[in-house]
Order: structure tokens, then sequence, then C-alpha cells
């Protein structure tokens, strides 16, 4: 997993390289801007006689700005430095950057000054933003501001000339680097150069949208010391990987477990089914999908591949509460469980699913339909007889926090990391950039899937996977992030088939195969 910073965490590890490692401040900032230099190149090449214009401001970022305008204009580069500020403002590791530099800077003092950036923008083949970076608390302001909207504008991918990138180094400038909300004006960026590693905003919607292609810059600190006192990661392929070894020559399917799926009711059979076959796909060796009566031949009629079981029913055709001591028997017989999917809201149903959660002692993976019978109940998971996985999207989240959705939505990470710890779950909030935390107060960050995989149905397919690895014998928290990561990389894949506009749930399933052999063979 990749750290991923909050602004006070890169401050730590700024003092630790200065006061432990006996790195100056001025070599990290050197080190810094010599990286983003270093990409600028590459992703401007040839350089040699390239027009870049390189829009700075007071603190260490400009400083970082200055840096990178005196590595390119070695490399032959036709650099014009921008500073939105007075040169005598500049303070710190930043002013000896400045005078390194040793070549003209144009202050932007006055609105007048903004149309001199105008015209060098105009005529720029890159643009680099140095304004502000990870220590912006309030949105931008005054000419600072004027020159982000005159950027956007003018360059990159809000701009009229959009084949013009512009780098932000470290952040877009106006993004706080700890939050997904926008503060104000910000920078469009066509590629962030961020260093040491991850900041929150960067995988955090709205905010990450204003990011581009991110690319992290190392600035010589060594990789342990970067992890040192993080909370908050992100995933990589490996960390997926591990939850699929390769398959001995001997094996059988006892030895990849057996599932049992509670779920569907009448009009929602299609749940149960979809969470059924992705579980097939995602390697459970048996899966068995336990519906109401009436619905039990719907189900078994859809794909020969799973068993099924006949349980007692309400009126409404849902599971009813005198399900409970067969469910409990089932599940004694298996090796996990996964419940809610189209399981209704019928208040006897919501009754059963609260017993369910209390008291099946095999892992379980919570979901849909259960996560409401959670609302008001929270309690019972610190008493469940076995390890619990939830998979809320963020209105299941609202529901059972009895909290808005933009309250959910308004801090992601840390209302994962706050659930998780308190009831001692393992808890995916679903959405862009599934977060996934535990009961130990860390999170990490899913970075694949897509807008397409927002279709009914693409809930039940992770919660098949998830359920697929319970039983297998991976532990939850290790469950659910395995279990994100690939129904992501094969939404993914769909989408690169079908588009996102037209690709339903049923074909992440269908893209499994391929997610799983991608995953697999990259790490041969």
């Amino acid at each position: 997993m990749l750290p991923v910073f909050t602004a006070a965490e890169m401050r730590a590890l700024d003092a630790r390289a200065i006061r432990d490692l006996g790195i100056p401040g001025s070599r990290l900032m050197d080190n810094a801007g010599s990286a983003a230099a270093a990409s600028i190149t590459r992703h401007l090449a040839p350089i040699r006689g390239k027009s870049v214009v390189i829009a700075c401001g007071k603190g260490n970022n400009g400083g970082d700005g200055f840096v990178v305008a005196r590595r390119l204009r070695a490399r032959g580069a036709v650099v014009r430095v921008f500073l939105v500020a007075g040169r005598a403002e500049v303070r710190g590791d930043a002013a000896d950057a400045l005078a390194r530099w040793r070549g003209r800077v144009e202050e932007i003092r006055s609105a007048r000054d903004l149309s001199v950036l105008a015209r060098a923008l105009d005529r720029a083949d890159g643009v680099v933003d140095a304004l502000l970076g990870t220590g912006l608390t309030d949105g931008a302001r005054g000419l600072v501001a004027a020159s982000i909207d005159l950027i956007n504008r003018t360059c990159g991918r809000e701009g009229g000339r959009s084949g013009v990138p512009v780098f932000a180094v470290d952040l877009p400038s106006g993004l706080s680097a700890d939050h997904g909300t926008l503060l104000g004006p910000t920078i469009a960026a066509s590629r962030t150069l961020t260093f040491a590693g991850l900041k929150r905003s960067l995988l955090l919607h709205p905010a990450a949208a204003r990011a581009g292609a991110v690319e992290i810059a190392d600035i010589g600190v060594a990789a342990e010391e970067t992890r040192r006192g993080v909370a908050t990661w992100q995933l990589e392929a490996a960390d997926a990987r591990a939850c699929f070894p390769p398959r001995e020559r001997d094996a059988h399917k006892g030895r990849f477990g057996h599932l049992l799926i509670v779920a569907g009711s009448l009009g929602k059979t299609g749940a149960a089914v979809l969470a059924g076959r992705a579980a097939l796909r995602a390697g459970v060796g048996l899966c068995t999908i336990a519906a109401p009566a009436s619905q039990q031949p719907i189900v078994a009629a859809q794909a020969p591949e799973y068993m099924t079981e006949a349980l007692p029913e309400t009126a409404a055709r849902s599971l009813a509460r005198e399900a409970k001591e067969r469910v409990l028997a089932l599940a004694r017989r298996m090796d996990a469980v996964a419940l809610g999917p189209g399981l209704s809201l019928d208040p006897e149903t919501q009754d059963l699913a609260r017993a369910l959660i209390l008291e099946v002692e095999r892992p379980m993976v919570v979901d849909a339909d259960a996560l409401s019978a959670l609302a008001g109940h929270l309690d019972l998971l610190a008493r469940a007889a076995g390890p619990r996985a939830l998979t809320p999207h963020p209105g299941e989240m609202a529901r059972m926090l009895a909290v808005g959705i933009d309250a959910v939505q308004a801090d992601r990470l840390e209302i994962t990391r706050a659930v998780s710890r308190e009831h001692r779950v393992a808890l995916a909030l679903k959405g862009a950039g599934t977060v996934i935390g535990g009961p130990d107060g860390h999170v990490a960050i899913n970075p694949t899937g897509n807008p397409g995989m927002a279709k009914g149905g693409s809930g039940d397919v992770l919660t098949g996977i998830v359920g697929a690895l319970l039983a297998r014998g991976v532990e939850p928290e290790a469950a659910l992030r395995g279990g994100c990561y690939v129904h992501g990389l094969a939404g993914d894949l769909a989408a690169r088939e079908h588009g996102e506009i037209a690709m339903i749930a049923g074909d992440i399933i269908e893209q499994l195969p391929a997610a799983l052999h991608a995953l697999t063979a990259a790490g041969a």
C-alpha cells in the first residue's frame, strides 16, 4: 500500500528528515523541484526550445517552482517565472531557491500585471503551477485566485488551448491537502507531481478530479521513513494479489470454502443470483443460496453451478423470522455467510437479519437490506458471534448512523475510520474511491473502478466476491481490500469493452476472469 498524507503528516515527515536524517530543508526543496523538473522534461520531450511558464507563490510551493525553473532552463527550455507576490515577501528555503534561480522574475502585484501573464500563457508549450501547496486551509483569494482562473481559462483541461499541459507541483493550487471538497478557485491540472507520497485530496472527489494524472516524486527520504505514523493508505495490486494465491496441483473444491448467501425476496431474486455468480467467479469452492421458498426455484433456474435452499417466508415472500434456526444450522456447515442482497425491508425480515448478524458464528459480509436492519442497532456488532465485514453505500451508511448523506460524504475517510474502530468491524464505504477501514483505525482507499459501476446490482457482485474470500479464510479487512480492488478492476475492464454508460452489473462478473488473470499474471 502507498502512504497517503495529511498536511500535518507531511510537515512531520519534513521535520523528521531535517532533524533525524540530517537532510536540510533547502536540499529537500531542491530534491522535490528537481524530481518535478525531470518529470516535466519527459512529458514535454524534447524539452529544448520549449516555452514553459512557471507561476509561483511566495511560500515553499513557490520555492519548488524556482527549482523547477532552474532545472528546466539547464535542459534548454525557455522559462518565464511569474511570482504572485513581491520578491521581498519570499522567505526561508524558498528565498534561497529564488536566489539560486538567478533569472528574471516577473512580479504580479496588480490586476494589470495579469495581462502579461496572459500573453505568456498564450505562447506557452507547458505551464507549471507552483502557487499554493499543502498548507492551504482556506480558498485562494486576490491575485492568486485570479491567476488560477487565468491559467484554467487559457490552458489545461478547462482552457481553450487544451493541448497545453498544466503541471501542478505537489498539489493543484487551491486544494486543501486533507479534504475532497473544493475550497474555492482551483487549478485543473493535466498532471500533478506530488512529493514523497499521495495527499488525501488527490484521491477524494470532487478534489481528485482537479489533479489529472498523479505521479509521486522522490524527495530523497527513505521509503520506510515515509510510512511512519501514516494512518491512511492507497491500495496497490499486490494487496489484492495476496488474496488470490496460485492453486496447488492437488487442489479440490473443499479447500476453497463453502459460502452461504442469505438473500432474495419477491422481485429481488436478481440480487441473490448476482452475488452467487460473483462468488463462484471469485474462486469459492462451493456456494449455496438460501432464499424464500417461493423464490428458490427462480434463483435455482439462473445458474447450475450454485446450490439453493428454500426457507420459510412471510406473506410478502421475504424471509420469515422462523427461518433463523435453519440458517444457523446451514451456517455451521459452511465457512462464511453473505447476508443482505435483495433481502427486503419487511419488518419481520429485518428482525431476522438482526438476529443472524448477532448469532451466526462464521465470518459474515453484511450488505444491502441487512445494513438497513442495523439502523439503531449498531451495538449488535460488538456482540456478534463472529467477524463482520460491512459494505454500505453512502445512503446505507447514513441510515445506519442516522445522519444525512452529505455528512457521510463530507469526510468519507474519517467517518469510515470512526465507525470501524468504534464497532470493531471491517467496513467498506462504497463510492468513488471506496474507503476500507478496520478496528485498528487504519483506512485504505481503493483506486480501481469507474462511474459505469453506478448501476443496480454492482454492490451485490461485490458482496459475492467478498463472501468468497471470507469462505476461503481471508480475514475480513483483507477480504474487503482484495474484493474491492478486483471488483473495481473488473468494472474497469467492463467499461473498456462496453462503455461506462452501457455496462451493467453482469458485465462486471463476466470480466472477473480477465481481472484475476491480469492481477495474478502481473505478479508471476
